[in-house]
């Protein structure tokens, strides 16, 4: 057998088929029920003709079948891709276009933008919708019966007809470990990036490689570490983000249960509710955007003094999660400082990587423990800090952090960029995605930030030309430079500073006034909401250097400080004050 993950997969399902894989809501399905729910939907998709190799697009809020529709699209080789809910129509086609969609598994809410999108693609051809919970009887066909936006092109196929009429056996071609896995990520060069990974890479990368120990050297192996299956992991973040399908999957290998709220969505109440109701041990999360309101739903701390207190939700006492992961975003240090406090029998663990290159390094914080201000990371032993000569930089100088071995083939139709980002040396490649970093003498890694421009608001890269042409499309915004504000929740939030063709009347342009909503109005229409900038600061001049480049780091202040003192900027994009 080999390091194929529809191979791995229904090797664990063959040890433990009675043991708990996905608790979504309600339902409740063991490994044996969800390999053949995953095989129906594999034939259905196969008798559709998708072939190994073709791209399906998932575009479903977090339950059970965006795995099952994964691990369907694994066992038929085909190539199963993130589409993120939260894409507008443009974005939507983009993507559909960029990775030659022939297939989507889709959430019935989402029908309209996607036929919207999917008008001018060709290649797609087959469309399975879901329904979202309680909507309708399991196994009825669409309410519209097919009838809908879709209809004059496109065939579509409710997903529980699609499974009660497809085969739950497998009988699937033989797999191999090279077959391809997509991640797509805003990345920090506008447009979605489709990063191509083998199977066998991403499993040891990212997935654990087995478990969350050592990796297993045999995919045999695997049997004996599935059998404990203790691990209960709820992915708080959607599993459109590469950090919780990493975990997800690891767990499905270990043999344990990924636990999915009934909502489907982030909801720091019922997240705690469910880790309370279902005994979940690994809690994963984006940075401060998903760590802050689970600090502020938990209830108020003792105030009599007593030392070592547990915290509580809604007066029961919440003794877990083991471990509380973010990825995808750092967690900053007050943050973490608080959920090492009101968390004491929880390991806080800053996870470190990319799509680009998988799982890096960790810092691990407990209760009492010291939290630096500038994140610093123990490293695994194939990640380096390279120097511009892609050669390991001494100890206290900067350079960019990569990874060596097993890592990505490249982006998908984009060779000039895959060449710069995963440059071969000595024969080895490696994975150079962009952040800055010093190694320290201890062997630890300080992590500096990303060099280029691109903000990261709760998880989500924001690219900020894309917002700047946007705005510029508005008729009251004649030029603009878009930065990253630091926030107490989201860890950064959009900032547009932005100049009217005439300077607009005292009081016409601010918080809340028309043009500041025409104008956010405009490019919500356009681009996802979280690309919407927060604040706009209305400014005479741009900044702007001698050349016409952005001045970033003048725009940061600006956004800062609400702008000049003429009563146009807005006051509210000051950064955060530490959390208690």
């Amino acid at each position: 057998m080999h390091f194929n993950l529809a191979d791995l997969f229904e090797l664990v399902a063959d040890t433990v088929p009675d043991h708990e894989a996905v608790v979504s809501g309600t339902r409740r399905l063991t490994y044996r029920q969800l390999d053949e729910r995953a095989n129906r939907l594999a034939h259905h998709l196969s008798g559709r003709g998708v072939r190994p190799g073709d791209r399906v697009a998932v575009l479903l809020a977090n339950g059970a079948e965006y795995l099952e529709t994964m691990l369907a699209a694994f066992k038929i080789r085909a190539v199963p891709f993130n589409a993120n809910p939260r894409y507008v129509d443009a974005e939507l086609a983009y993507l559909l276009a960029d990775a030659d969609a022939v297939a989507a598994v889709f959430d019935a809410r989402l029908a309209a933008p996607l036929a919207r999108a999917s008008r001018e693609i060709a290649s797609l051809r087959e469309l399975v919708e879901v329904d979202p919970p309680g909507s309708r009887p399991r196994g009825a066909p669409p309410a519209d019966d097919g009838a809908g936006p879709f209809a004059a092109a496109r065939r579509v196929d409710g997903y529980e007809v699609a499974l009660a009429g497809s085969s739950p056996e497998r009988a699937f071609p033989e797999r191999r470990a090279d077959d391809v896995y997509v991640l797509y990520t805003g990345g920090t060069t506008g447009a979605p990036k489709g990063v191509i990974w083998t199977h066998e890479d991403i499993f040891f990368a990212a997935m654990g490689g087995g478990g969350f120990g050592e990796p297993v050297a045999r995919p045999d192996d695997l049997r004996d570490r599935c059998r404990d299956g203790r691990m209960r992991c709820l992915p708080a973040c959607p599993l459109s983000h590469g950090t919780a399908q990493w975990a997800a999957f690891a767990t499905l290998f270990a043999g344990g249960s990924v636990v999915i709220p009934a909502s489907g969505r982030f909801d720091p109440v019922e997240t705690w509710e469910t880790v309370l109701a279902e005994a979940v041990n690994y809690l994963v999360i984006v940075g401060d955007a998903f760590a802050v309101p689970l600090l502020d739903a938990l209830d108020a701390p003792a105030t009599d003094g007593r030392p070592g207190g547990v915290p509580t939700i809604g007066g029961r006492t919440l003794d877990g999660p083991a471990v509380l992961l973010s990825g995808g975003a750092i967690l900053s240090a007050p943050v973490k400082r608080e959920l090492a406090e009101r968390l004491p029998h929880t390991l806080v663990v800053d996870g470190y990587g990319s799509s680009e290159s998988g799982g890096q390094g960790q810092a691990v914080t407990s209760r009492g423990s010291p939290v630096p201000e500038v994140p610093r990371f123990t490293i695994d032993r194939t990640t380096a800090v390279l120097g511009p000569d892609l050669r390991p930089v001494p100890v206290g100088t900067v350079g960019k952090i990569a990874r060596r071995g097993r890592v990505p083939l490249g982006y998908h139709k984009d060779p000039e960029r895959s060449r710069a980002t995963f440059p071969v040396v000595d024969g080895e490649r490696w994975a150079v995605p962009g952040d800055d970093a010093v190694v320290e003498a201890d062997g630890r890694v300080t992590l500096l930030g990303r060099g280029s421009t691109s903000i990261n608001t709760g998880g989500e890269k924001v690219y900020p030309e894309e917002v700047e042409s946007v705005l510029k499309g508005h008729p009251a915004v004649a030029d603009a430079v878009v930065v990253g504000v630091p926030d107490r929740r989201w860890g950064e939030v959009v900032v547009a500073v932005v100049t009217a063709p005439v300077a607009p009347p005292p009081g016409a342009a601010g918080p809340d006034s028309p043009v500041d909503e025409s104008v956010r109005a405009h490019v919500r229409s356009r681009l996802a909401g979280f690309k919407v900038p927060r604040h706009l600061v209305w400014v005479d001049r741009a900044p702007r250097d001698a050349t016409g480049k952005p001045d970033h780091a003048r725009a940061r202040e600006l956004a800062g400080t609400g702008g000049p003192d003429t009563g146009t900027g807005s006051p509210t994009a000051a950064p955060a004050a530490p959390r208690r």
